[in-house]
């Protein structure tokens, strides 16, 4: 990894890797990302989950919920494309059976909730509430709304404060909110969620893709689009951290195509004050260990004190 002399002077030994988000704090900013790591459980047996920051585990709902008919996964050649339909357990069997296993480790819990109405939302975060082990809410507006005929609640900017409103009113935890990337203006989405209430943000989700099969002559997908994650979006990722993490007060939360410390820095840098590994994990199921251990030792090569001082503050910055 590139050595880059800050003249920040002296760091501790080791450096302080610890951040927040609004009230909690992680031991680092590495995550796990939602989607991609199960309920969190699954995956100790291949990585130390209590060296990374947090498990965001799979999106929940009120009821269980199947998903979408198969085929559901296509590579790309950058990326993966996915169309598993918010398929989970429910919030009953999560808290009976997939919580008490989280509660034996040191990282934070946080919990992707979704819904099909404001009122779903608000159910889910009031059965959340005082749930012991869960540390945070994950609020994915990706969700269609069914109301508003299937339009996303996070390409809705009233709907997108209706929802965090809701959420808000119905928890005393704290609560992220995930932004979709498939809208204009992504950094007036972020200042809508945050006056609404959100204590922090995470983005990007994966933006909307599709894959055709010349063999059959058919889309790739069985729900024919699907959410393209992996490294093919991490420019857009990051230009969108960017723009949000200027945009805002509240902790910013970087995702999208983040698979080696590099990818990591470079969101840190954009203003990110956490990250989420994702696709990368299906790959290398300890990429996020890997990835925190190599933060660490950027920091150390380059006497960066704290994660906070990696951002870039302005356009004069320079190493």
């Amino acid at each position: 990894m590139p050595a880059v002399n800050d003249h920040r002077g002296a760091a501790p030994n080791p450096p302080d890797l610890s951040v927040r988000l609004g009230p909690v704090r992680l031991a680092n900013p590495v995550l796990l990302a939602s989607g991609t790591c199960g309920y969190g459980a699954e995956l100790a047996d291949l990585l130390d989950l209590n060296r990374v920051g947090g498990v965001v585990v799979k999106g929940l709902s009120l009821l269980p919920r199947p998903g979408n008919p198969p085929p559901r996964l296509a590579e790309t050649p950058c990326g993966l494309l996915n169309a598993i339909g918010l398929e989970n357990v429910g919030v009953e069997a999560f808290l009976r059976d997939k919580l008490p296993r989280l509660r034996g480790f040191s990282t934070r819990v946080i919990v992707n909730i979704l819904g099909a109405s404001v009122e779903e939302y608000s159910a889910m975060a009031a059965r959340l509430d005082g749930a012991a082990g869960v540390d945070a809410l994950e609020v994915n507006i990706s969700c269609p709304n069914v109301r508003a005929g299937g339009v996303a609640f996070g390409t809705d900017p009233a709907a997108a404060v209706a929802v965090t409103r809701a959420v808000k009113a119905a928890t005393g935890l704290p609560v992220i909110v995930k932004l979709s990337p498939n809208v204009t203006d992504i950094a007036a989405i972020a200042k809508k969620v945050a006056w609404a209430g959100a204590d922090a943000v995470s983005l990007i989700n994966t933006i909307l893709g599709m894959a055709i099969d010349i063999r059959t002559r058919r889309p790739a997908l069985g729900n024919v689009f699907g959410g393209l994650s992996g490294p093919a979006v991490k420019p857009v990722a990051l230009r969108m951290v960017w723009q949000v993490a200027r945009a805002v007060d509240v902790p910013v939360i970087g995702i999208g195509g983040i698979a080696s410390p590099e990818d990591a820095l470079e969101f840190l840098m954009a203003g990110a004050a956490a990250v989420q590994v994702g696709t990368a994990t299906l790959v290398t199921p300890s990429a996020a260990e890997g990835i925190a251990d190599g933060i660490r030792r950027y920091m150390a090569d380059n006497c960066v004190a704290r994660v906070a001082d990696l951002a870039i503050r302005d356009m004069t910055d320079s190493p």
